[in-house]
């Protein structure tokens, strides 16, 4: 099975990804003029040579209009509130926000002034993302999708982390150009290389402090620590912020699976550099090439018997196990002791989330005890993509292995189509079966 792994121990930000998926490619010169013919106003994207503790690389430089936004020099005024640094009490400046000097730092303060004033753009909605990348860009209509729903999860972590409703976010430095270039960039990457799954290993976050436009804030940045809620990540002796929101949100929308490196038939191995020197080489290394086409699977198995709570309080736990990343939760109904009718509450999840689904069993349950067991299960490798339809772009699930393959259109889709459309969702999905049934014969003929 063709696979894509990235290896973010030392974070990852959306000019890294680009630069390490680039590397994978037997043609970059091809691709780079590809970039550059993208349409993003002013954008030049340019692949210079980098070195990091003795490892060579790619970082990727993004200008606009000739010169670099948000890059700013420490005598000089700096361009966006979230970069300035802040003396602390014993003299040294807090890092500045996002220490590979990448510029997604999601805020929606508006600019004080004194801000720079050369490569400007003011802060922008989702509704001005849409009309840019819609209208503006040479793209595939299935990647133009995939920029947008990494949009749409930086947009959704904006909304919870300042309480404003996603339609009233706007970005600042997610939404300049260089970032869109960033996004656009690793989508279309992705899309070329048309891996069958994407891993990833646990990612470095960094540790300490950064000033952004609201003040101090911990690392991770409350943007990404929501963006990577269910994604294993961890800290580490070095101060400053590793993920950026772009980097967090690319992950998080393409990623199957987070944890170790499987046994792997490497092709291409790709390092994307930061901008910044540390002690570890700075830079997402990607690695392109085959797994085994089924691997052991292990999951635990947790259950225990109740006999006095109510079926309301019974789903509201199965509510809360789902919600906390539990693999499935169901509910059968047994006899119990003195011929009293009970329920075996039971949950599927990782080991990694074994003590908090314990947890949430003896806060939403009764149970004074929770059995667990450990099971061997054959899955069918799943992955995620977007067709062009009459209707639009739609999701499907693929599900392949041991000489099947299964496709399932998202019901989110399909419940939006049909309520745009005013017809049932068995119509459209009839609809968009039979379009792809015709594309295909007309293909073969």
């Amino acid at each position: 099975m063709k696979t894509l792994y990235f290896d973010c121990s030392m974070g990852a930000a959306g000019d890294m990804l680009t630069a390490a998926l680039l590397e994978l490619l037997p043609d970059k010169a091809e691709f780079l003029a590809r970039l550059n013919a993208l349409g993003i106003p002013g954008v030049e994207y340019r692949a210079e040579n980098s070195v990091k503790c003795g490892i060579s690389g790619t970082h990727m430089r993004v200008t606009v209009d000739g010169a670099e936004e948000h890059v700013h020099h420490h005598d000089e005024t700096p361009p966006h509130p979230s970069a300035a640094p802040t003396p602390s009490p014993q003299g040294e400046g807090f890092p500045e926000a996002h220490e590979h000097e990448h510029h997604e730092s999601p805020v929606t303060s508006q600019q004080s002034p004194g801000d720079g004033e050369h490569h400007h753009h003011p802060h922008t909605g989702m509704h001005g993302i849409a009309h840019l990348v819609q209208d503006h860009l040479d793209l595939p209509e299935a990647v133009k999708a995939d920029v947008l729903a990494v949009y749409g999860l930086l947009a959704e972590a904006e909304s919870k982390v300042h309480g404003v409703p996603v339609e009233e976010i706007h970005f600042h430095e997610v939404g300049s150009l260089d970032a869109v270039a960033d996004v656009a960039a690793v989508c279309l990457l992705i899309h070329e290389l048309a891996p069958a799954q994407i891993l990833c290993s646990p990612i470095h976050v960094g540790c300490g402090q950064v000033r952004c436009a609201h003040g101090l804030m911990p690392v991770p940045a409350p943007a990404t620590a929501e963006l990577l809620r269910g994604v294993p990540i961890y800290g580490g002796a070095i101060q400053g912020e590793l993920c950026t929101p772009t980097g967090a949100a690319l992950l998080k929308y393409y990623v199957n699976k987070f944890g170790a490196m499987p046994v792997m038939r490497t092709a291409a191995i790709g390092y994307g550099m930061g901008r910044k020197d540390f002690p570890a080489a700075n830079c997402v290394r990607a690695l392109l090439g085959e797994t085994a086409e089924q691997e052991a699977d292990e999951v635990l198995e947790l259950r225990c018997n109740l006999d006095d709570m109510t079926g309301e309080a019974v789903g509201f736990a199965v509510e809360r196990l789902l919600e906390a990343g539990a693999l499935d939760v169901w509910t059968e109904a047994i006899g119990m002791k003195k011929g009293r009718p009970g329920t075996m509450f039971c949950v599927l999840c990782k080991h990694a989330d074994r003590d908090s689904m314990i947890s949430l069993l003896f806060r939403h349950t009764t149970t004074l005890g929770v059995r667990e067991a450990v099971l061997r299960r054959a899955v069918l490798e799943r992955r995620v993509d977007t067709v062009e339809t009459a209707f639009g772009p739609v999701r499907r699930k693929i599900a392949s292995g041991f000489g099947v393959e299964r496709v399932k259109y998202e019901y989110d889709d399909l419940a939006r189509i049909a309520l745009e459309q005013g017809i049932s969702i068995d119509t459209v999905r009839q609809a968009i079966q039979t379009d792809k049934q015709c594309l295909s014969l007309h293909a073969e003929a």
